[in-house]
């Protein structure tokens, strides 16, 4: 009896090219949509009604995974939790001054507040306003204990590798920053998103963990800036195992709302220490277009 086996379809040059243009338009549950206006409804829902229509960036990103996108002065970007387990760990760069970036130090310290919600400025090392939280239905962050190392992770969970089955959030931001010409040493303290925790009367620190399905954060970009964000486990989350759920990521371009900010219109009248943030980064920005 003689045995045939099948050839594959890929076996040749022809039949690979065949194979590869057929995953042309396919979607998968967790991917960047590109161009963003062809992402599922789900990521439009409660959005301005043209907001489709000035849609930047449009994508799902599952647990242990990363993702990292410049954006334009103006972009707002709304982070959906949607099935109630996501971690969001997040880094903001200057675009064309790489060397300034999101300070979570000075985001707790200047504005007096140490649990970030709706109102909230992000501020760089300059002292400059990075970004606002402009809408927030999770109010469970933290800007207080940053993210997973490879050492952490892999003495609690056996892993901690980028690649491995419980990447730190470390080792993602890391990878996702030199894909933007940034370095290892570049990877500060992060703000997380979606997992909260308390400071106790005594000084240590409780994990609040999230509120639930559906939660969502939105950030309103200050200036140009290179995003950074590392969906996995938060260092105090008490479970065993190293599970999670996607994020999902729309942005899209809302220069309108920089004006309605300033004017106390959007989130309501800001702080002293917001309004001052905010006039360093307009002086900087009407030196730099004056030149």
């Amino acid at each position: 009896m003689t045995q045939t086996t099948e050839t594959p379809a890929t076996a040749t040059t022809a039949g690979a090219r065949a194979h590869a243009r057929d995953q042309h338009g396919r979607t998968a549950d967790t991917m960047r949509h590109v161009p963003a206006g062809s992402a599922p409804e789900r990521f439009t829902d409660g959005l301005p009604r043209d907001a489709r229509e000035r849609l930047s960036w449009a994508e799902s990103v599952a647990f242990g995974r990363y993702t990292a996108l410049p954006l334009a002065r103006g972009n707002r970007i709304r982070l959906t939790d949607t099935d109630g387990d996501a971690c969001v760990h997040v880094l903001l760069y200057r675009s064309g001054a790489l060397h300034e970036r999101l300070n979570v130090a000075d985001t707790v310290k200047v504005p007096w507040q140490a649990y970030p919600t709706a109102g909230h400025p992000l501020l760089s090392d300059a002292g400059r306003l990075m970004g606002t939280i402009v809408a927030d239905t999770s109010a469970r962050h933290d800007a207080l204990t940053g993210t997973t190392t490879r050492t952490g992770n892999t003495a609690r969970y056996g892993a901690g590798t980028v690649h491995g089955s419980s990447p730190a959030g470390r080792e993602l931001l890391t990878l996702a920053a030199l894909k933007q010409g940034l370095g290892a040493r570049d990877v500060a303290p992060s703000l997380s998103l979606f997992k909260g925790i308390r400071v106790d009367p005594d000084g240590g620190i409780s994990f609040t963990g999230a509120v639930g399905a559906g939660a969502a954060v939105e950030i309103l970009l200050q200036m140009d800036a290179v995003v950074l964000l590392a969906n996995t486990a938060h260092p105090l989350d008490p479970r065993p195992d190293f599970t999670g759920t996607a994020v999902d990521i729309v942005a899209w371009h809302a220069p309108e709302d920089l004006r309605l900010l300033g004017e106390g219109l959007l989130t309501g009248p800001l702080t002293p220490e917001h309004r001052q943030a905010l006039n360093n980064t307009d002086h900087d920005l009407t030196a730099r277009n004056a030149r």
